[in-house]
């Protein structure tokens, strides 16, 4: 059975049930309590119907009551089935909008107007995941045609250098070998990458105890020969930060931030400045560095997979332009937020905020 068509007989059900109650409770009333002056005055009231000898008028009462519940159970029957319609109207609404978005059809909304009932909250919560469904959908198609182009560009690198040398007799093998080294070591980087941007999406990762001043320290230790090269200067300061989460995720979530810093930074003399600090209930992990000045509108871009700031083309430097990505990625699986904002001298600032290990209150 339908659901209106349990409300319905529920409603008629009850109506009926109550009619049959008032009429028990009156003929115990009339069996029990037959001198009381409510019984007494509804006796002479339809002509003594239940004094002895008066079988007739019993049976004429009888009958009476019967059509009254059985006029209870049609109109009850009629009542509730429209009454059922008109609270179940809203549910069709969002069974139509269930239907078309498994259609493939995600920019569909409900958009329930009227009081703010349940089924207003529920069409409004299925309005929030269709419009957050839609997007993950196009950013993952964006995500995949991106991907591909950038997978696409190596191995068609690698392609022409093979047919050129398949071509010229003369060609010098070992710079052959080393560029063709170069591309493969630019795929896989990439391939890499793509693989740790699908591990930081999934969440599924064991949870511990991290400190971020530590792993700040390991990462600038790490890149050190990488800033000397750049003839860049880091200074990792702070307090103990600790959160819950993946140690490898948070290392390279800090490493990748500092990689970006160290790379994309004022040649020969720049600096990053690297901080972690708690803040009641939340760890803040700064990474700044000086560098060319960024337009706002450009910063707010830089966690888009393959994006690469002022330029997309590939360098020596560049990455493979899912530094941010991975790293934004992975803050949020660790229920954090990443914002990026310009240095007022030129550089990017790019904060972490994570939630403390514990999250006692300290200021």
């Amino acid at each position: 059975m339908s659901v209106r068509l349990k409300l319905t007989l529920s409603y008629a059900g009850f109506l009926v049930l109550a009619g049959a109650v008032l009429l028990a409770l009156w003929l115990l009333l009339v069996h029990y309590f037959p001198h009381a002056v409510i019984v007494r005055d509804a006796r002479s009231g339809i002509g003594g119907a239940f004094a002895p000898g008066r079988s007739y008028t019993q049976r004429a009462f009888g009958e009476i009551a019967a059509v009254t519940l059985g006029f209870c159970l049609i109109f009850g029957l009629i009542g509730g089935w429209i009454l059922a319609g008109r609270m179940l109207a809203p549910l069709s609404q969002i069974t139509d909008a269930t239907r078309i978005a498994a259609r493939g059809s995600l920019s569909h909304r409900i958009a329930m107007d009227g009081a703010k009932d349940e089924f207003r909250e529920l069409a409004d919560s299925f309005d929030t995941m269709l419009e957050r469904l839609e997007a993950h959908v196009a950013e993952q198609r964006r995500f995949a045609a991106n991907a591909s182009h950038e997978l696409r560009t190596p191995l068609a690198i690698t392609q022409t250098l093979l047919d050129v040398a398949r071509k010229d007799s003369h060609t010098d093998t070992a710079a052959l070998v080393d560029r063709l080294q170069s591309v493969n070591t630019r795929a896989i980087n990439l391939t890499e990458a793509l693989l740790a941007l699908s591990r930081a999406d999934q969440r599924s990762f064991t949870r511990e105890v991290v400190d971020l001043s530590l792993i700040a320290e390991e990462a600038a230790e790490t890149l050190l020969p990488l800033a000397e090269k750049h003839g860049t200067h880091v200074d990792v300061s702070g307090d103990p930060a600790t959160t819950l989460g993946s140690r490898a995720l948070l290392t390279q979530l800090t490493t990748n931030l500092l990689h970006n810093a160290i790379v994309h930074n004022t040649s020969g003399h720049g600096t990053v400045w690297v901080h972690s600090m708690r803040y009641s209930a939340t760890v803040i992990l700064r990474v700044e560095n000086t560098g060319p000045p960024l337009a706002p509108g450009l910063v707010a871009t830089l966690v888009e997979p393959f994006q690469r700031g002022t330029q997309r083309a590939h360098s020596d430097q560049a990455g493979v332009g899912l530094g941010l990505a991975i790293a934004k990625r992975i803050t949020e699986a660790h229920e954090g937020t990443l914002t990026l904002a310009p240095r007022p001298g030129g550089g990017l600032c790019v904060t972490v905020r994570l939630p403390a290990a514990g999250r006692t209150a300290q200021m």
